[in-house]
Formats: C-alpha cells, sequence, structure tokens
C-alpha cells in the first residue's frame, strides 16, 4: 500500500485532522485514485478504530476525535469522489424513537456507520413512525436504524417496524434496532431485520443487512 495512505490511516486512529486534511490533499496530488484514499485510508482507519472500540481497546473520546478526523479527510475529498462517481455503501437514516431524548448512542452509531462507508441521514431525536419511513423515501434509503435508551419508549420501535411493513418501502428498506435496553429476542419479536449490541457492531450489522 502505498506510504501515504498509510499515514492517513495511521493519523486518523490518533485523531490528527489537520494532518489527515494534508495527506488526503497529498494523495489526490500524487493522483492516487479516489475510491483507494476513502477506502484504504480513511475508512481503513475507521475500521480499526471501530475493531478496538468492540474489544474495549479504545473508548468513546477516541472514537469521536477518529471520527472528526475523517470528516476533514471527507471535505478534502468529497470533490474527487463525485467526479470519480464513488457512491456510498447505502444509505442509512438513523433516529431515537418518539418519546426518547437520547442522541449520544445514536450519534456514535451514525459515526460508525460513515466509517464504513454509508451516508447517515439523521432524523433526530423523539422521531414519530411515520417521520422515519418519511425520510427513508426521501432520501432513498437502504436501511433504517431505531435507537431507545428507555424500557418505556422500547416499545416505540414496533410502531416503526410497523409502519415500515405497511409502508410502500417493504421489502425494499431494512430496520436495525439497538440501544441499552433492546435484546435480540426484542429484535425478533418485533419483526426487526437485525439487532446490534454496540455502534461498531451496527456498522458491521448494516454492511450485512445492505450486501
Amino acid at each position: 500500500m502505498s506510504t501515504v495512505l498509510e499515514q492517513i490511516k495511521e493519523q486518523l486512529m490518533k485523531g490528527k485532522a489537520n494532518d489527515v486534511k494534508v495527506l488526503v490533499q497529498q494523495a489526490l496530488n500524487e493522483n492516487l485514485g479516489a475510491a483507494d484514499i476513502l477506502n484504504k485510508g480513511l475508512l481503513g482507519g475507521m475500521g480499526i478504530i471501530g475493531e478496538k472500540f468492540k474489544k474495549n481497546e479504545v473508548y468513546v473520546p477516541e472514537v469521536l476525535i477518529a471520527a472528526r478526523a475523517m470528516k476533514a479527510g471527507m471535505e478534502i475529498l468529497k470533490p474527487a469522489l463525485a467526479a470519480a462517481k464513488v457512491e456510498p455503501r447505502g444509505v442509512v437514516v438513523i433516529g431515537t424513537v418518539k418519546g426518547d431524548l437520547h442522541d449520544i448512542g445514536k450519534n456514535l452509531v451514525g459515526m460508525m456507520l460513515e466509517g464504513a462507508g454509508f451516508k447517515v441521514i439523521d432524523a433526530g431525536i423523539n422521531v414519530e413512525a411515520p417521520k422515519f419511513i418519511e425520510v427513508a423515501r426521501a432520501n432513498n434509503a437502504t436501511l433504517i436504524g431505531a435507537s431507545a435508551l428507555l424500557t418505556t419508549t422500547m416499545t416505540n420501535m414496533k410502531e416503526v417496524v410497523d409502519a415500515l411493513k405497511a409502508s410502500d418501502l417493504a421489502g425494499r428498506v431494512k430496520i436495525m434496532i439497538g440501544g441499552a435496553p433492546v435484546t435480540q429476542s426484542f429484535s425478533d419479536e418485533i419483526g426487526a431485520d437485525g439487532y446490534a449490541p454496540d455502534a461498531a457492531s451496527a456498522a458491521d450489522l448494516a454492511r450485512m443487512l445492505a450486501a
């Protein structure tokens, strides 16, 4: 692998946003392909951070600064990706379900999904079932990710699953759920397509569901 791609990966993992920007520009100046810079450099680094996060080798602050460095690199790379017609892996609409105002977990999942090559549309917090469907339709989404932190709002996930199944997106858009009180058996019970126990696993699950 080109040394500059290795450096992008290393500096991203250290959260050095400015260095990542400079290195992405250097890689473009060296005429490296935009897809390689994205996949082997930026996403390569975020992938390693995701794995380490799953093993508790790094924690939320490290993930946040790595994600910030990735965003900085993406700003430089975006025009080249557009010119090379590099498409994202898919579009994921994420949101916290109706009645729930928590967003730290959701935001972390969003970063991990971006780090896995998805375009992420954040519907926000306290999102009602019809809004999930509306945003998914408007953005031609591949997946919906619904999160809840309270046992009292978990039941609202079923509303999102039911609304999706009753809509014109049924069969085209898949839904995954997560959050502290959520379990695999609850996911099976309400008919979701998948459950992830943490943000890094959510990115793996999204890759699998979008394949």
